[in-house]
This record gives C-alpha cells, structure tokens and sequence, in this order.
C-alpha cells in the first residue's frame, strides 16, 4: 500500500522552482596538468551553447574567466574543508572571500558542499556535513545571496540500499540519521537533492543481467515497476526515480532531484566492461537527444530533469582505473575524445546544444 500513496503523493506535488526549459549542464574537472586556460574553456562551453557548468573548488582563475558571460557556475567546498565551515564565523569568512567578490558578474548559482559524502572512506566527513551546509547558508542570508545561490551536497547513488525497482528506493541505514537533516535543510531552503547516477557502473557489475541498450539510453523493450506500473525505457530515469521515492520513504515529497554527475567512459581496464569509445558516444549521444526534448521521468514526466554531463575534459591525475581518467568528451587540447554529433533546437536557444567533431580543434592557442 506503501507504494501507491507514494506514487500518488508524489506525482502530485507542488513545485515551485524550475519550471522553464534550461540547457544541459557539464562538469568541469580540473585533475589534470594539460588543461586550457579558463578563458579557453569558457569559449568552448559557448561554441557548444552550453550555459550550466559545475567546478570542484572554487578556483579564482575560473571564477574570474567566467565573469560576464551567459555560463552559470556551481562552485564546490572541497571535502577536507567541512570541518572547518562548520563554524559559522568561518562560513562567513569563506563566503565573503570565495564567493561574493565575483557575484553577480560571474553567475554563481549553487554551492555543491562536499562531494559523496555519504561514502567516502573518512566517516567523519557526515557529522560534518548539515553543519557545514547551514552555517555556508546562513552566510548567504547575512550577505543577502541566499535568493540567488542554493546549497546542496552531490550524493552518491550507493547511498541506496534499494533501487530496483524504482518504487523500493530506500536509503541505506547508516544514512538515515545525517540524510534526515540534509532533506529537512533542503526542504526548508528550496534546494535540490544532487545525485551522482551511471549506469555505466551497475552494467560494469552485471552485464550478463543488464540490458546494454537499457543502460545507454537506446531503444529497448525496458522494464515495468510491478507496484508503479510506470514503464523505464532507461536506466538513468530508473535510478532518478528511486532517489525520489527514497526521498519520499523519509517524509519529503517536494523536493527536486537534479543529477549532478552522468556518463559512460570511453576507455578502462580490461575488466571494465562496457568502457568503450563507441558506447561513451551513445550514451552521451542519447542524453542530450533526451534533454533537448525536455524529458521528466517517470515518475515526474512534467518536470524537466536537469542533469550534469560528466565531464567536459579528459582528467590525466586522476587516480583509480584506466576509466576514471576517460569521461571526458573533449582531450585537453579541444580535439574531441568522439563525436556525438550535432543536436539543436533551434527554436528555443537556451535549450541548444551543438556537440561537433571536427578536424580543428576548437579551442585555440
């Protein structure tokens, strides 16, 4: 019975905030010793029409590059920092230095503190966590940013104990006490609830069970919630929904979920399965065909699903697998990593995105 009063409270919930269309997102890591400029960077994001990017820090070389420009940026406390922001004399101090020097000129939106939180070796980091996020809010309120600037944490999709079938999305029980207080700060803010969502890594563990085709966004016969009777014709919308219906097992119906990180890597250790050039491009391919038809999920089919594209470069310092260092659609010098070829909307601008290949590189010296 659970299941249907979920289904139905949350198809019908209010919300107040993102309505409109909004172009497709992309990240912008920077764990790399070969990368361009800032400024380079920001003429790529505009030759591909795309004005939503997210940075891991709150690099000043970016944050001033990107200044009077259409990009809007969401910034990131870096881990290793939380405890410090907890003090709230501390938050205002970060604020003050980090933030409000380039607002409004650069188009700081959302303020990602941490990043996977919930499973990252250092437990401690979760004690750390709300408070670090309240105290970095309520210096935004004394700076009076609040109203432009939203504060999340990015999540991890293995903070689900549950996530098939979507209507079973539950959080995992060692979550619950910090989760609680990030939904009810979310709640009471107006903010998103960031998830980290790739299917890439559920068909790398399973891909005898999995469907290919379901998890890169193409044309399958998909899967039916037993309890919803909401048909998934991808992966990616599956995992969205249980993070909703997670949400909503705690109390909270009203809240946005955005993905702040997707992709496929087009390269990986032998056993990576899946790490492909060619499945990279039709991932990445089939997501921007979805978002330029501004597709909700199943669950919420009228509310466009907002998602980050992981990643705009190549990343040659990151640790871990072969597939860590190749999510990137671009190599560091602008050539493309492969082509996903080119999809607009023509009539509607702020929803265009042009992704080319080209035997030029795009990014000039």
């Amino acid at each position: 019975m659970i299941h249907y009063f979920l289904v139905f409270s949350l198809c019908f919930s209010d919300y107040g905030f993102l309505q409109g269309v909004t172009s497709l997102g992309i990240n912008y890591g920077q764990v790399a010793n070969n990368l361009p400029q800032p400024q380079q960077v920001l003429d790529l994001l505009s030759s591909l029409k795309i004005t939503k990017t997210r940075i891991y820090d709150t690099n000043p070389q970016v944050l001033s590059a990107f200044a009077n420009s259409s990009v809007e940026l969401i910034v990131t406390v870096e881990n290793q920092m939380l405890a410090q922001l907890m003090n709230p004399q501390q938050a205002l101090q970060w604020v003050t230095t980090r933030i409000k020097p380039y607002f409004p000129a650069t188009k700081i939106t959302g303020i990602a503190v941490g990043n996977e939180i919930f499973t990252d070796g250092d437990k401690t980091l979760m004690s750390y966590l709300v408070p670090a996020m309240v105290s970095i809010h309520t210096a935004l309120v004394q700076l009076s940013l609040d109203s432009h600037i939203q504060v999340s944490t990015p999540t991890s999709l293995a903070v689900l104990a549950e996530s098939y079938p979507p209507s079973a999305g539950t959080f995992n029980n060692e979550v619950y006490g910090t989760m609680s207080q990030v939904l009810r700060f979310l709640a009471s803010t107006k903010s998103p609830f960031w998830i980290n969502a790739y299917p890439y890594f559920a068909y790398n563990g399973d891909p005898n069970n999995i469907s290919l085709d379901y998890a890169l966004l193409s044309t399958n016969t998909g899967m039916v919630d037993p309890y919803t009777k909401l048909h998934y014709d991808n992966m990616l919308y599956a995992q969205v929904d249980a993070a909703i219906f997670a949400i909503a097992r705690m109390g909270y119906n009203g809240i946005e979920v955005r993905v702040s990180e997707t992709g496929w890597p087009s390269k990986g250790d032998g056993n990576e399965v899946g790490a492909t050039i060619q499945n990279a491009a039709v991932y990445n391919r089939n997501l921007v065909r979805r978002q330029l038809k501004n597709e909700g999920t199943p669950l919420r089919p009228n509310m466009r699903l907002e998602v980050y594209l992981f990643a705009l470069f190549n990343e040659d310092l990151k640790p871990g697998p072969t597939s860590e260092r190749n999510y990137g659609l671009y190599q560091p010098d602008g050539t493309m990593a492969y082509n996903i070829g080119p999809y607009a909307l023509s009539s509607n601008s702020s929803a265009s995105v042009s992704l080319t290949s080209s035997a030029n590189k795009v990014i000039k010296p």
